[in-house]
């Protein structure tokens, strides 16, 4: 049975830092799809990076690009989400998701929750001013 473990939220004031962490269990493909996705109180489910571990292809939302790093230790089974420059928008519950199929996203094609199987429970993130 497949299992995604998420962890490594917090509570950080602005211009922080935290790394998220994914651990799969379960599973083990040469090359999967995962993804980080947040929401927000009373927003829709963004997704904020994705990852493709047989190539390296990544995709940023616009509004993490240059602060947000996706990466991957396929040794461990484990996904990092390195965010930097934290602000208070960035606010959410974060979730890790992995799919065994490749999809190509960009800013007309972002992710889609549907396009993922799999999901984590969620780690906090809160931001404050």
């Amino acid at each position: 049975q497949v299992q995604l473990v998420d962890s490594g939220g917090g509570s950080v004031q602005a211009g922080g830092s935290l790394t998220l962490s994914c651990a799969v269990y379960g599973y083990s493909y040469s090359s999967y799809l995962m993804g980080w996705f947040r929401q927000a109180p009373g927003k829709e489910r963004e997704g904020v990076a994705t990852i493709y571990t047989g190539g390296s292809r990544e995709y940023y939302a616009d509004s993490v690009k240059g602060r947000f790093t996706i990466s991957q230790d396929n040794a461990k089974n484990t996904l990092y989400l390195q965010m930097n420059s934290l602000k208070p928008e960035d606010t959410a519950m974060y979730y890790c998701a992995a799919s065994w199929s490749y999809r190509h996203y960009d800013d007309a094609h972002p992710p889609r929750g549907a396009d993922f199987a799999y999901w984590g429970q969620g780690t906090q993130v809160t931001v404050s001013s």
